[in-house]
């Protein structure tokens, strides 16, 4: 069962809404966009809109580029970024992989430690029974027979019990964790109180009963950190857009952020704002908006 998405106002009671001002002011001295991709410009049912792409551009044009922060990994990207006319650096798998599109490689990943990845495993089997784990690597991944896939199908580097995916892996990045009848906002609540230190936990799809792991401290927002600086701007100069929970850190870091109308509760509520629906091209209407006060 989906869960109910509370109206605006039952989400942004009693706090304040930033005015017209500060966003204009923010736009003065704007310097990056930093977007999630499904759910946010990315509708469920179809592509990119021309509208979103044309705003991509005038950015670009700008002078001010767009970084997609993404919880994909780098082999969903690709083909996404060349319809989108992206190229740079691309954060993916919830920050735990920056991949360049230009130069076609990873530039940047953090692992999870081998003994971290069976602590994971281990706590989390009592807690979510029928639960079954996939490993994502920079190279592919790996999954339990339990784990049921939608997406990747038939592209696995191995199927096997926990203990066979471990043998000879690459670096995992990140885990992933499927337990049927258990959605994800109470997959996160119970691993984050098995987890709490040893990793990261979030999800990025409230209707479904899944969960990602990275390694402990690596989020959105850090890695983003890194790639902003890497180009010299600050989190200041960062307008960031996200609907999910996977967003939340990178909301609350970035110096304006808009949560989608659409989105989770959580990511409109750690946002400074609220942008218009993914479907009806939320994120083009605030870029179109911040582009317009640009040097005014």
């Amino acid at each position: 069962m989906t869960p109910e998405v509370p109206a605006l106002d039952d989400v942004d009671r009693g706090r304040e809404v930033p005015s017209p001002e500060a966003e204009r002011a923010f736009a003065q001295g704007w310097a990056l966009v930093a977007t999630d991709l499904d759910g946010t410009v990315i509708p469920r049912d179809r592509p990119v809109s021309a509208r979103t792409l044309a705003a991509f551009a005038a950015c670009a044009a700008a002078g001010v580029p767009v970084v997609p922060v993404t919880g994909r990994p780098p082999r969903w990207v690709t083909p996404l970024a060349e319809e989108a006319g992206l190229g740079g650096q691309v954060v993916c798998a919830n920050g735990a992989v920056v991949y360049d599109l230009d130069a076609g490689r990873v530039v940047l990943e953090h692992p999870i430690a081998p003994d971290v990845l069976r602590e994971v495993v281990a706590r989390l089997r009592p807690v979510l029974p029928g639960i079954g784990f996939a490993l994502e690597a920079v190279a592919g991944f790996r999954r339990e027979p339990q784990y049921a896939t939608r997406f990747d199908g038939g592209l696995e580097q191995r199927v096997a019990a926990f203990d066979e995916l471990v043998v000879d892996a690459p670096p995992v990045v990140k885990i992933l964790a499927k337990c049927p009848g258990v959605l994800s906002d109470e997959m996160v609540a119970l691993a984050r109180g098995e987890l709490d230190g040893l990793v990261n936990v979030t999800h990025s799809n409230a209707a479904d009963s899944l969960i990602e792991i990275m390694a402990a401290g690596v989020s959105k927002a850090t890695t983003l950190a890194e790639v902003a600086a890497g180009r010299g701007v600050g989190a200041g100069q960062v307008a960031a857009f996200g609907d999910m929970p996977n967003d939340l850190e990178m909301l609350r870091w970035a110096g304006r952020s808009y949560g989608m109308a659409d989105g989770h509760p959580e990511a409109r509520a750690a946002a400074d704002d609220v942008a218009p629906a993914c479907g009806e091209d939320g994120v083009a209407q605030v870029l179109e908006r911040l582009l317009s006060w640009r040097g005014r």
